[in-house]
């Protein structure tokens, strides 16, 4: 066979074997959507070339880690199809390869985003609104009733029916940047809101696009509420 005809061959079937992981798996399907979102992030803030390479780095690694366990997973299913102690032993350890990946990702991604993000946050003036109890529960009430009906225009579609738990961690997490001049304070904000999606993500069984439905609905909706209220 000619080199160049097999090389193609062997593109090919690599090529096939993302398009599986990236359709089987949620978990790479959210990978993906992550790292298109902080490659985004690293043209809005005009990233040096060093922290993108940085960040591409940290990217090829979760993705590749994620390929493997895949790999791993569906070896072991082959081998072993009934339930066994070493089974579970192998496919807990690909994923654990996948998580300390994805630790580092994270890690790099707060170290590089945050001086950015802090001169981006200081070119704003800080909004001076008293908040008050009242009108916390007054903004989480106008989200709730809102993502509410939006969910229900939308019950028969599971994959973009916004989720309401996720509307409100995101709404109290955006009232929090608001009313904070803390870069860290805000980021702390988002990264717990970041965790919950990840544990409704994989507890709960929702959507990836149900998840992000109800996250943009709440922050849209608690920061028109609270710039209406100045």
């Amino acid at each position: 066979m000619n080199p160049l005809v097999r090389w193609l061959k062997s593109m090919r079937h690599a090529y096939e074997g993302i398009q599986y992981a990236l359709t089987t798996q949620p978990n790479m399907k959210f990978h993906f959507f992550a790292s298109f979102a902080v490659l985004v992030s690293a043209l809005f803030f005009r990233l040096p070339r060093t922290d993108i390479l940085l960040l591409l780095l940290a990217i090829t690694l979760v993705i590749v880690t994620e390929l493997i366990n895949t790999g791993i997973e569906k070896t072991v299913d082959l081998a072993m199809p009934n339930l066994h102690p070493l089974a579970k032993i192998a496919k807990d350890v690909a994923a654990a390869a996948v998580l300390v990946t994805a630790v580092f990702a994270a890690a790099v991604g707060v170290a590089v985003f945050y001086t950015p993000i802090e001169r981006w946050v200081t070119r704003w003036e800080h909004p001076e609104v008293p908040l008050s109890i009242g009108s916390v529960w007054l903004y989480l009430t106008l989200v709730v009733l809102a993502v509410i009906v939006v969910e229900t225009r939308f019950r028969n579609s599971s994959r973009i029916r916004p989720s309401l738990w996720m509307a409100v961690a995101v709404s109290f997490s955006t009232l929090i940047i608001l009313k904070s001049a803390d870069t860290l304070v805000a980021l702390l904000a988002i990264g717990m809101s970041g965790l919950f999606l990840v544990m409704l993500y994989e507890k709960q069984g929702r959507s990836l696009g149900g998840l992000l439905a109800g996250g943009v609905l709440g922050a849209v909706l608690t920061v028109l509420a609270f710039f209406l209220g100045r």
